[in-house]
């Protein structure tokens, strides 16, 4: 009997930018590494589970060779960011086997890519979790944290899902613009400042690319931008100058000091 295959190590926690002179120190990277571990650990979702295992076992021809992470994905990026990203889920061949999220397929590329020209990535491109890629002032989560088949968690995953993201954001206390990475993200955004926060802003924000919502209660901005998936770049309905403006936008209310998120 063959012995099973070992996973592919853990991908580093986080890459830390060089703090701004006027934060004050905080707890959170303790708290990022005790998030980590629980998402990793995560077997609350049996159906997205058993996906993600079969994934990793039959593999893609073009990464046979590969060891797949076949985890949930934990968030990545830079403590001490005050502009957060909420995507949607792992990519089955993209994080589920690199580990890290947007990163391993054309999605990360895209996003990275936008990310790099507004500063707040050191290269344009996420193809591997030691590729040397650092996030700056900036960090990446998702609503759910295992890859879903056809790429669409139900409801009910997302939900129990939200335990993740809410520990993650509390362990970034900086944050003060949220770039939400399609509806789902956005949706899901909405629903953790309403169930952590009491927060339900009316009318309900509008999903769309480039909407602006100012939350209130203290939250951060939220912008909407389309999700990088081959769907959307491949028709050209997002593109590369549509997700840098995004960007740059989160990059000037950064500037123009918008509101902190209470923990």
């Amino acid at each position: 009997m063959k012995p099973a295959p070992l996973r592919p190590p853990a991908p580093p926690l986080l890459v830390r930018a060089e703090p701004s002179l006027a934060a004050a120190p905080h707890d959170g990277v303790a708290q990022l590494a005790t998030v980590r571990d629980a998402i990793v650990a995560c077997e609350d979702c049996p159906r997205l589970r058993r996906y993600c295992a079969r994934i990793a076992r039959e593999k893609k021809a073009a990464h046979r060779d590969d060891t797949y992470w076949g985890r949930p994905v934990p968030g990545f990026g830079d403590p001490d960011a005050r502009l957060l990203l909420v995507g949607l889920a792992p990519a089955a061949h993209g994080a589920n086997r690199t580990g890290r999220i947007f990163t391993g397929d054309g999605s990360g590329d895209f996003l990275m890519s936008a990310l790099h020209a507004a500063g707040f990535a050191n290269i344009e491109t996420s193809r591997r979790a030691d590729d040397g890629l650092e996030l700056r002032d900036a960090y990446i989560l998702a609503a759910a944290r295992c890859a879903p088949p056809d790429n669409k968690p139900t409801p009910g995953e997302i939900a129990r899902c939200r335990r993740h993201l809410t520990a993650e954001i509390a362990a970034l206390p900086r944050v003060q613009v949220i770039v939400a990475l399609g509806k789902i993200g956005h949706d899901a955004t909405l629903a953790y400042v309403a169930e952590t926060h009491g927060v339900r802003p009316r009318p309900r924000p509008a999903f769309g690319h480039g909407s602006e919502a100012r939350l209130g209660g203290g939250l951060p901005i939220l912008i909407g931008c389309y999700h990088p998936s081959r769907q959307n770049t491949n028709t050209g309905k997002l593109t590369p100058p549509m997700m840098r403006r995004v960007f740059l936008r989160a990059r000037a209310l950064l500037a123009s000091a918008g509101g902190t998120l209470t923990r």
